[in-house]
């Protein structure tokens, strides 16, 4: 036999802040009941909580077969490095998006954490990638860090913007309306955060090679010349 207890809450109040006030009042009822009976909690907590658990399944599968990913496109660990510390960004805009849409943080939000941190490591790809080919075309690696940043940011505002906009509507939904706001709010922050940690962070990492130069087309060039055994000069015939 099983007895639910159903109740609606006030406006301005959400279901899991509820729950959780009550929860620790209900401990004595809970320590005197017979054996065999218990008090669980159920509803949009419970089916939380399951999803919650299906996702930490995967949850390592999901972080190597990513790292997998970046470290075919990055060929270098200390830029895998780099690119992987950008994710946590996205935590500082997405909770105060929450808090100031008075949003709960469950599975659903959950979700656009995870979405947004590839979202997040995307941007700083392009960035990474963008240094590391002002450096192969023989610019100063300090300049190159500069230059990037500055050509790159305008794409990758207009990026976010885009999904922050396209976000708009699914803001006002009640099931998927926690996602969305994670997403704007954490897109949002992380974006300018990481156009000004990212190059930061990479220019403490080689602060030891900002000087240094890759070999640029020019060099490149000279060198393939060089390198070319030249044709012999065509031998003249005189006309007798």
């Amino acid at each position: 036999m099983a007895i639910t207890v159903r109740a609606d809450v006030i406006d301005g109040v959400q279901p899991p802040d509820v729950t959780n006030a009550i929860w620790p009042k209900l401990q004595s009822i809970r320590a005197s009941l017979e054996p065999a009976y218990r008090i669980e909690i159920g509803g949009a907590i419970e089916e939380s909580e399951k999803g919650n658990a299906s996702i930490f399944v995967l949850f390592p599968v999901m972080v190597i077969a990513m790292l997998t990913l970046l470290m075919f496109q990055l060929q270098s660990l200390s830029r895998l490095v780099l690119v992987f510390l950008t994710a946590p960004l996205g935590i500082i805009g997405a909770s105060l998006g929450l808090n100031v849409a008075n949003q709960p943080f469950g599975f659903v939000a959950l979700l656009g954490l995870i979405a947004l941190a590839g979202m997040i490591m995307r941007n700083a790809v392009i960035l990474v990638d963008q240094i590391e080919s002002d450096v192969g075309l023989g610019m100063r690696r300090r300049d190159a860090i500069v230059e990037a940043t500055v050509r790159r940011a305008r794409p990758v505002v207009l990026t976010a913007l885009a999904a922050i906009l396209a976000m708009i509507p699914l803001s006002r939904s009640a099931f998927w309306g926690p996602m969305a706001i994670t997403i704007m709010g954490g897109l949002f922050v992380a974006t300018f955060l990481t156009l000004l940690f990212l190059p930061s962070l990479y220019a403490l990492w080689y602060r030891k090679r900002l000087e240094e130069r890759g070999a640029g087309r020019d060099e490149m060039s000279i060198g393939s010349e060089r390198a070319t055994p030249s044709a012999p000069a065509p031998l003249a015939v005189a006309a007798e």
